[in-house]
């Protein structure tokens, strides 16, 4: 299933912390397009009957059974896209397989 990073872990708690998401948790959300591509998403929000509910790293999150099988292995983590932009992002397995490949050998 997902993975969450500390970094990630951290700032999902302290967002959980504003009054407006009082009592919701963390969905974590991913679709196919048509062109084979998968978008990721996440927000909080209310629990539904079918969902999967997880915790993950101390974070307990919520999964539609739609979006379990493009979860598979990814990771999410929080990180500086350059000086000053930091952002959430998704990693998908083969994205972190392929670094471990291109990673010398020791």
């Amino acid at each position: 299933m997902i993975k969450i990073t500390d970094a990630a872990a951290e700032q999902i708690r302290a967002a959980s912390n504003n009054p407006d998401v009082h009592g919701m948790v963390l969905r974590v959300a991913a679709y196919q397009e048509d062109d084979g591509s998968v978008n990721f998403g996440m927000g909080f929000d209310q629990e539904r009957e079918a969902d999967e509910q997880l915790i993950i790293n101390g974070i307990e999150i919520l999964i539609a059974s739609s979006s379990t099988p493009y979860l598979q292995g990814v990771t999410l983590d929080f990180v500086e896209m350059s000086p000053g932009d930091l952002r959430f992002i998704f990693i998908p397995p083969l994205s972190a397989e392929s670094a471990d490949e291109a990673a010398p050998a020791e």
